[in-house]
């Protein structure tokens, strides 16, 4: 192969000579290096990418598990929630963008955050990713203080367990469609072997409904359907939790219809999903949907999410603040 990535400066560990980085062979070394500075691209192919099993069986389908996403809105628990948030509280310089936030999220649920522009959507689900540190309160996801943790543990925890899709599709034009969802492995702590791996990335394209597109370039497909082979790749290694920033904003309303159409089914089968949107069409599709007002929570509904009338409050009121 004769060449070598480093991705230490993204804590992509251990530096190594990948079987997968044939994928980026036809890179210049001067682009590979670009690619890696521009962040949003990084953050999608290494902080979404896993640390599967050796296992050589495919990401199990389970049917819609109890508690379906879509059967009820009510808020869990802390002792059920996947994600668990407490007093969060984030600025940048002098401008507060999260107020002291509260929030379960249940495994299977599928939550939609609503906001305007400029609200802290974003930076809430960064937050919960794991990609921003710098905050006050406690964050806990699949039960870790996520403060606690050093830079490499979040890393692994990272890796192994959460998935992002986010509103640019990230794909590289110059490899193939299941060569892009194949990305993620390169940058995996124990990457699963070529054929296996190949076998995971058809899987979940054919999941998408891109089964016949294998060999295509993103070039010569759809916006939806470069959407699709994005949210293919970031579950490659079936991760538990999927963070979605915005992931209609470059679509048109049929197209983004059918990607929504395909996040209910996703969540049918029990996939845990945050969409981050300002779109009530995708709001309509979640079992529960909150809104960020003055940097606080408020419970909101398909037919309030983008009321201004609605009033921040706490999740929980007895745990509300004067």
């Amino acid at each position: 192969m004769g060449r070598s990535y480093s991705f230490d400066a993204l804590r992509c560990q251990p530096t190594r000579e990948s079987f997968a980085a044939h994928h980026l062979a036809e890179m210049t070394k001067r682009q590979a290096a670009a690619f890696l500075r521009k962040s949003s691209s990084a953050q999608n192919l290494c902080y979404a990418s896993y640390t599967p099993s050796m296992s050589t069986s495919l990401p199990s389908e389970s049917g819609p598990a109890p508690g379906s996403p879509l059967a009820s809105a009510a808020p869990p628990s802390a002792a059920d929630a996947l994600v668990s948030i407490t007093d969060l509280r984030k600025g940048f310089g002098q401008d507060q963008v999260l107020r002291g936030v509260s929030l379960q999220i249940k495994k299977g649920e599928l939550l939609a955050l609503m906001g305007r522009s400029g609200s802290g959507k974003s930076t809430l689900l960064h937050v919960i990713g794991g990609l921003d540190r710098d905050y006050t309160g406690q964050v806990r996801v699949f039960g870790h203080n996520l403060a606690q943790l050093s830079d490499v543990a979040l890393s692994h925890l990272r890796n192994a367990q959460i998935g992002f899709v986010f509103q640019s599709f990230h794909l590289l034009d110059h490899i193939s469609c299941v060569d892009n969802v194949l990305l993620p492995n390169v940058f995996a702590e124990k990457p699963l072997p070529d054929k296996i791996a190949h076998e995971h990335a058809c899987h979940q394209l054919q999941r998408v409904g891109l089964g016949d597109r294998l060999k295509s370039r993103p070039s010569e497909l759809s916006g939806g359907q470069k959407q699709r082979v994005a949210i293919a790749r970031a579950l490659l290694f079936s991760p538990q939790l999927l963070l979605c920033d915005e992931p209609t904003g470059n679509l048109d309303a049929q197209t983004g219809q059918q990607i929504i159409a395909l996040f209910s089914q996703l969540a049918a089968e029990g996939l845990t999903m945050l969409l981050v949107t300002h779109e009530l069409r995708v709001a309509q599709a979640a079992g529960r949907i909150l809104r960020l007002v003055d940097g606080q929570l408020a419970t909101g509904s398909t037919d309030d999410a983008q009321s201004p009338a609605l009033t921040a409050s706490s999740q929980y009121p007895e745990e509300a603040k004067p």
